[in-house]
């Protein structure tokens, strides 16, 4: 099958693709899972902290279901981690397979240490990922890119897309998901049709965030004149956006979270919203269209509409949310080895955002279309 051309959302930084060579393995992409609370070493529930080697989620259940005996609906995880590279997280069973799990031993799959709580895991129990990245073949002045880079990132943050993993290996899930929806495909597996639409969902976030990154670098980058032309705003628009230090720009009737959790309310008051939003105190959440979704409204909504109005004709069909737009870095180190030409750098993620999207973002290019 061949591939299909999937939309690429617009990058924040202004500079040129760096060269750097990236491959997504177990040793030069590592991920480790941050646990929502802490465990409290008493309960009914086993909790497994694996390291697992290109293997999916699923299939590391699998292996340890055939061992322990406990079916796959027993385990309990946070969330489903990628085949390539090493990564480590926590699943958690009935304490009673303890036993059968003692002499354990897989060259892929790792139980690194073990505890107990009185609840099963479940998807959400999660407070984000560690990633440790490692590039290759970095020259001494594509390194001080990288550095000034990931600087930049970690200063102004990053734009929330969805990741190529949501959208499949040929890039066809969201023309498959409007498929659904529309009648013209069938589906008997109920999960993997929900996850369909869902990246159908993801595809119309990415295309609105990228014209929301748009106005963004517009507003930063040209005279009031100019972005009144291209956008139809009035001048206490323009004026509003020219003057917000943030380099992602707030809009009047944004549907707004408290970062990094919490709940959703209305851009009501621009100047004092903005204000928390440059502290990081809050953040703009972006449409994923369906029922039930928080509204924006205003100006706001006029951008929404450009991107969605063709899908709202499916809203009952769809459950609708919101999700965070603009996110922040934390615990950034990097590392540059002159000697290998190798440059490593970590950093930690929420939960819902995307590794790959930021070393996107990093490079400026397609990071699985190597020179």
């Amino acid at each position: 099958m061949e591939k299909q051309e999937l939309f690429k959302p617009l990058y924040a930084l202004n500079h040129t693709p760096i060269n750097a060579h990236f491959s997504k393995n177990s040793t030069d992409f590592v991920v480790r899972e941050n646990p929502l609370y802490e465990f409290s070493g008493d309960g009914e529930h086993l909790i497994l902290h694996i390291q697992k080697k290109d293997l999916t989620t699923p299939e590391a259940l699998k292996i340890l279901s055939e061992i322990s005996g406990c079916r796959i609906r027993e385990f309990g995880y946070a969330g489903l981690k990628d085949k390539e590279g090493m990564t480590v997280q926590y699943i958690s069973l009935p304490r009673k397979f303890e036993s059968n799990l003692a002499n354990f031993s897989h060259e892929k799959l790792k139980i690194l240490d073990s505890t107990y709580h009185n609840n099963k895991i479940r998807i959400g129990h999660l407070k984000g990922n560690n990633f440790f990245i490692r590039l290759k073949k970095v020259m001494p002045s594509d390194a001080l890119k990288l550095e000034n880079a990931i600087k930049k990132i970690d200063e102004i943050g990053f734009a929330n897309y969805f990741g190529y993993q949501r959208f499949g290996k040929f890039g066809d899930n969201a023309k498959s998901g409007l498929e659904i929806l529309k009648g013209e495909k069938k589906l008997k597996n109920p999960k993997m049709r929900d996850f369909l639409i869902s990246a159908y969902q993801s595809e119309l976030f990415n295309r609105w965030l990228s014209k929301r990154v748009e106005i963004s670098k517009f507003s930063n980058e040209f005279e009031e004149l100019e972005i009144a032309q291209i956008y139809g705003f009035s001048k206490d628009e323009v004026k509003n956006l020219k003057s917000q230090k943030s380099f992602f720009k707030l809009l009047d009737g944004d549907v707004l979270g408290h970062y990094p959790f919490g709940k959703f309310f209305l851009c009501e008051d621009l100047k004092s919203e903005c204000e928390r939003f440059e502290k990081r105190d809050i953040t703009s959440c972006g449409l994923i269209v369906g029922k039930r979704a928080y509204q924006s409204a205003g100006l706001a909504r006029k951008f929404e509409d450009e991107i969605y109005q063709n899908s709202y004709e499916f809203e009952n069909l769809m459950e609708g949310s919101r999700r965070f737009a603009w996110c922040y870095l934390k615990d950034v180190s990097f590392k540059y080895t002159p000697e290998t030409a190798q440059f490593s750098f970590s950093f930690s993620l929420d939960k819902g955002s995307y590794a790959t999207v930021v070393l996107e973002e990093i490079l400026h290019r397609d990071i699985f279309e190597q020179e």
